[in-house]
């Protein structure tokens, strides 16, 4: 009776009948389940930008640094080139050209002038070839850098969005700690042991996933305080010897040839909801181990009832 009357009083409005009336506990909830779900898509995108930004920018340095390596190279042969033409007296290990016109034998003469010959031609096939590289590997750069330019500006797109959307689920979850149910979990917490029955790698990745129960839920997070969804499914696999992408969406393309039918789900399968926006791993028993949402923690819950489908990794 007393919680009853207590959560009433936090429900009743402040100031009179013209204050605008607050949300019930349940409207609440409803409201918040509606801005995850919306939320799961958009952090999920966010973070499929933030990986394609990283590989960009790798990119980008890598080729650049090759660029400089190159230019560097071909400096230095245009400078060696420069010095034999102004030269009067020497053409590298060549004898001088005062000594080749000054040769009385003309077989002499004609051999020297050969080598050198030989060894300009050389010297220019290299630059040439040197010049070529520079050439494609500038056009790689510049490929890259428009790579890393468009990856920046999905992602600050992106970014505008997902802050749109925390904006709102903050609100609602500011109600909800007021009313009590929001959950902030342990980051220091080890979990709970598996016992199930699953073997080899799936029972390491759930062995990994269920020590993270109790945790809490942060968009982008990956350990090992906190996780989103995918982020949880990423770092348990690993534990078990499997490297997966990092968003819900590679992961799912990943396993395009692992796929199985929910109707034969085995503990440490991946299930993913439809519209690819969360991911968790079965645990059996029409069950899966994830990171819900923003105000709850990793724990073990029932299936969604709206499944795209499933990865056997």
């Amino acid at each position: 009776m007393a919680a009853g009357l207590a959560l009433a009083l936090l429900l009743v409005p402040v100031g009179g009948a013209t204050a605008d009336p607050q949300p019930t506990l349940a409207q609440a909830k409803r409201k918040l389940a509606k801005l995850n779900d919306e939320a799961d898509k958009i952090v999920e995108r966010y973070n499929q930008a933030g990986e394609k930004w990283k590989k960009a920018r790798k990119k980008y340095e890598s080729l650049n640094g090759d660029l400089s390596k190159q230019t560097a190279k071909v400096a230095g042969l245009r400078e060696e080139l420069v010095t034999m033409a102004v030269s009067s007296y020497q053409y590298g290990s060549v004898t001088g050209w005062e000594g080749l016109i000054n040769q009385s034998d003309p077989g002499s003469l004609l051999s020297s002038m050969a080598a050198a010959n030989q060894m300009a031609a050389s010297r220019a096939r290299y630059l040439n070839a040197f010049d070529e590289a520079t050439k494609t590997l500038r056009d790689n750069r510049d490929r890259a850098k428009t790579a890393l330019s468009e990856a920046d500006k999905t992602r600050d797109e992106l970014a505008g969005e997902k802050a749109k959307v925390e904006k709102l689920v903050k609100a609602q979850t500011r109600l909800l700690d007021r009313l009590g149910t929001y959950q902030r979990g342990n980051p220091n917490g080890t979990g709970i042991k598996y016992n199930g029955p699953a073997s080899g790698n799936a029972r390491a990745a759930l062995a990994f996933a269920y020590a993270q129960i109790g945790k809490p839920y942060r968009y982008g997070a990956t350990g090992p305080g906190s996780w989103d969804c995918s982020g949880l499914v990423q770092a348990s696999w690993r534990s078990g010897g499997v490297s997966l992408p990092r968003t819900t969406w590679e992961q799912w393309s990943w396993g395009a040839s692992r796929r199985v039918p929910v109707s034969s789900l085995q503990p440490g399968d991946l299930v993913f909801s439809s519209g690819l926006g969360h991911v968790g791993i079965y645990v059996g028993g029409g069950k899966m181990v994830h990171a819900p949402q923003t105000g709850d923690v990793v724990k073990i819950a029932p299936l969604r009832s709206a499944l795209v489908g499933a990865v056997r990794p």
